[in-house]
């Protein structure tokens, strides 16, 4: 039924339910997992909140993205320890849904599996949340889990 799921993963416990959940169902369709770690662009708006300013913002993009690949491994040595085979593992920097569904379109994921709620934001607040906005704009089949 489905050949390739992607499974957007934060580290939340959300993810980890569909990560269990997306791993079940690959296991029924014989399909392939890529996992999907989205971090934000840290630019200087975001620094002028913050209560630590760093001296060198580039430094802190280097973080995030280091931080969001150990998320993403993570959740695939999960998931090869859940039973699933082959999984792969995808670090993506954006805004999050639209990143979800523009990289779900460019590798031809038939089925996006993700949490309900993730580790949520200010602007998950105010905007709606990821997997709300991910399934308004997913042209394939989304489970929220």
């Amino acid at each position: 039924m489905f050949k390739r799921i992607l499974v957007p993963f934060d580290g939340s416990k959300g993810g980890e339910k569909a990560l269990h959940k997306a791993v079940e169902l690959a296991e029924l369709c014989g399909a392939e997992i890529n996992v999907l770690t989205v971090y934000r662009h840290h630019g200087m708006l975001e620094a002028s909140f913050s209560m630590v300013r760093a001296s060198d913002p580039g430094r802190m993009d280097d973080a995030m993205r280091d931080h969001a690949r150990e998320v993403a491994e993570f959740a695939k040595e999960q998931a090869k320890k859940g039973g699933a085979s082959p999984v792969r593992a995808f670090v993506k920097s954006g805004q999050p849904a639209r990143t979800i569904v523009r990289f779900a379109n460019e590798h031809e994921c038939d089925l996006i599996v993700l949490g309900a709620r993730g580790m949520g934001s200010v602007e998950g607040y105010l905007l709606g949340s990821v997997s709300h906005k991910v399934t308004g704009l997913a042209p394939m089949p989304v489970l929220v889990v």
